[in-house]
């Protein structure tokens, strides 16, 4: 039977009637009504999971300065800089259930621009926190007709980075979608900064496996080419290198390829973003001396 997750038997998998397990996924089902697949994987974790549901319902349910519904709409526009479709669907259904606008789903231009303002602090927290200034604050807190009060940015904030880090655990556990989600057969979304596009279509249908297995070649091909010169600095010898490339690439294609390309979850999340080219960028500069780093302890 298919599980939750793509990678760990569902054999493995706390259940609803398990002991062990049994008092936190009673405790999600009280705090959200329902006990989706990040509680079920979660659960191998019970005292995490307790806190994590503490949290999702501080941050969802209890009362705050913002409204349900907006909560849940940064929620989607925070999943969908990561390409999270299972979060994005997820959030898509709680927006409607506490009353949101079905018209806000169509896309973010559709969103008001009090949260379409959000944009720019979403992207840079979700790829480049370090670029992140008290400009950007000051603009979101203008008096103006669209401003944030403090209290409502704060949340908003949390919120964003929330989702940001558990977008990584959905990826990084193979959270598959639940049955009742329409978002597509999988979680798993093509990179935004491909050259090709999923959502062209010419990939889809018989061929997308071994169209999608030819673009892990080719990424594997630059990456070769880009970390030989690296290694070659650090005096590797080329019998490591080999071994090391074909490691990489056999991890690389173990990700099912019919999981790779799905052009609707594109089109369900690309609708979200504005600047969607805006990716992660080392902020070391490699080869060069290395740039001061703030360090917080």
């Amino acid at each position: 039977a298919r599980g939750p997750s793509t990678f760990i038997p569902l054999g493995e998998i706390p259940q609803e009637g398990g002991e062990s397990s049994l008092h936190q996924l009673l405790e999600a089902f009280v705090s959200a009504g329902r006990v989706d697949h990040v509680a079920m994987v979660m659960g191998l974790h019970p005292q995490y999971l307790s806190s994590f549901w503490k949290t999702q319902y501080l941050l969802l349910r209890m009362d705050g300065p913002l409204p349900y519904h907006k909560r849940h709409y940064i929620a989607i526009m925070a999943a969908a800089r990561h390409q999270c479709s299972y979060l994005v669907g997820l959030h898509m259904r709680e927006f409607l259930q506490v009353g949101g606008s079905p018209a806000w789903l169509q896309g973010l231009h559709c969103a008001p621009q009090k949260l379409r303002n959000l944009n720019e602090i979403n992207k840079l927290l979700a790829h480049r926190p370090w670029l992140v200034t008290k400009e950007h604050i000051e603009a979101l807190l203008r008096p103006g007709q669209d401003s944030w009060s403090l209290a409502e940015l704060v949340q908003a904030l949390v919120l964003l980075t929330h989702y940001h880090s558990l977008a990584s655990f959905v990826f990084g556990c193979g959270i598959r979608p639940e049955g009742e989600q329409d978002m597509g057969s999988s979680c798993w979304a093509p990179s935004p900064h491909s050259n090709s596009s999923p959502a062209s279509g010419d990939s889809v249908g018989g061929s997308g496996g071994t169209d999608a297995m030819q673009e892990v070649e080719v990424l594997m091909e630059r990456m070769k080419l880009l970390q030989e010169n690296q290694l070659e600095e650090e005096g590797v010898t080329q019998e490591e290198m080999a071994t090391r490339f074909e490691l990489e690439k056999t991890e690389s294609l173990l990700v099912p390829s019919s999981d790779i390309l799905d052009p609707s979850l594109q089109s369900n999340i690309r609708c979200f973003l504005e600047d969607p080219e805006f990716g992660y960028k080392d902020f070391t500069r490699r080869g060069e001396q290395a740039p001061p780093t703030f360090r917080a302890q």
